[in-house]
């Protein structure tokens, strides 16, 4: 097979550090941007202040780094804690952190460990508190949830939540009322078959087949059996094919298409699955990238995030780019990072910001084109 690698600009491990920190100037932005066409504008509106605060006076959200939408009228948002706001708040306050000029990402000082995953309807109402497993969280020093997901192929449809800093994956019923699995073992990294380090994403594979994204220090893809057995690995660390500087997230399409987003490495890793469940075949790499962050992957397409600029990103399966649109900072509805996104059965998106704070509906333009919209995961039929 022959590798085809974009001669594309490549992007400095410290420029892409200072991207995640959230410490770019507008200027620096602008020398470092990274987009590439066809460019056009969104084809969403955002749904401005959407998400309604229901934080006790004086805290804020934190860090919004996992979105998902089960239905229209239930998103499941996992935060990094709360934000503890500086005193006084002004009358006209909106709601979220980034409006006082805080980014949560940065000032961990005033991250507090409550209300770490809850659900609002499609109105941004706050309808269910899990805080009863805040627990999870407390006494950690690091950014602590990263992912919220459930598996389309999953009858009971569990909630898998993906902690960062605990080296650890939990397992909830739909309801929230049982904690039905713990992978990991907290405050203990490791790179064997039962230990994960700073572990990013999970994705599944219509076989029942689980991936694991382990993720920042293990730069590894694991796979498990539906019963969460240890099947084996693909990636590693390196710039060669088919490694990572850093699996930040992963996506499952048809024709066994697999997506890696390689975080540090500026690129996008494809696999295909094999007749041997244990096995990933490497296809294909794709570059020119600057801080992929999340992904979701449709019926011939997939779309990305990507920091520096921050913006969406749609590919065909070749790699070959089909539309960006830039994503605006400027409030009261931008944002500093699409950590991630998520879609509901009616084509509406939602984006959780890392750095401002909160999460943000947007709604299909009235005149836009369908084939600029990003579709629901794609799933086996």
């Amino acid at each position: 097979m022959t590798l085809r690698i974009p001669k594309f600009i490549q992007v400095t491990t410290a420029v892409a550090l200072l991207a995640a920190s959230g410490l770019f100037s507008t200027s620096v932005l602008a020398q470092q941007s990274n987009a590439r066409g066809p460019i056009g504008e969104s084809p969403y509106d955002v749904v401005s202040l959407w998400h309604e605060p229901f934080a006790e006076p004086g805290f804020a959200f934190g860090g919004n780094s996992g979105v998902w939408a089960e239905s229209p009228d239930r998103i499941f948002i996992a935060q990094r804690g709360e934000t503890l706001l500086p005193s006084p708040v002004a009358d006209d306050f909106l709601g979220f952190a980034g409006d006082m000029g805080l980014n949560v990402l940065r000032d961990t000082t005033r991250r507090t460990w409550q209300n770490c995953l809850y659900t609002v309807n499609g109105d941004g109402e706050v309808q269910e508190i899990w805080n009863q497993w805040d627990y999870l969280c407390e006494d950690s020093d690091g950014p602590g949830p990263h992912r919220v997901r459930i598996s389309p192929y999953d009858p009971e449809n569990r909630v898998w939540i993906v902690n960062e800093t605990f080296h650890q994956i939990y397992v909830f019923s739909n309801d929230g009322s049982e904690l039905l699995l713990t992978l990991g073992e907290k405050l203990v990294p490791g790179s064997d078959e039962n230990h994960f380090s700073r572990p990013q994403d999970v994705a599944f594979l219509p076989d029942g087949r689980i991936l694991i994204a382990d993720g920042l220090d293990n730069h590894r893809i694991m796979i498990m059996d539906s019963d969460l057995n240890y099947l084996g690995e693909f990636g590693g660390f390196g710039d060669g094919p088919g490694q990572f500087d850093g699996v930040h997230a992963v996506g499952v399409g048809p024709d066994g298409l697999i997506f890696g987003l390689d975080r540090l490495g500026g690129r996008i890793n494809v696999f295909r699955t094999t007749s041997d469940p244990a096995v990933m075949d490497f296809v294909d790499v794709w570059d020119g990238f600057t801080l992929p962050l999340d992904i979701i992957v449709n019926d011939d397409s997939i779309w990305i995030t990507d920091l520096g600029p921050l913006r969406f990103i749609n590919m065909d399966f070749e790699g070959n780019y089909l539309y960006t649109w830039l994503v605006p900072r400027e409030l009261p509805d931008g944002y500093l990072e699409v950590h991630t996104f998520s879609v509901d059965s009616e084509g509406t998106l939602y984006g959780g910001d890392n750095q401002y704070g909160r999460s943000q509906k947007l709604v299909p333009k009235a005149n836009a084109d369908p084939a600029l919209l990003i579709q629901p995961p794609w799933v086996a039929k």
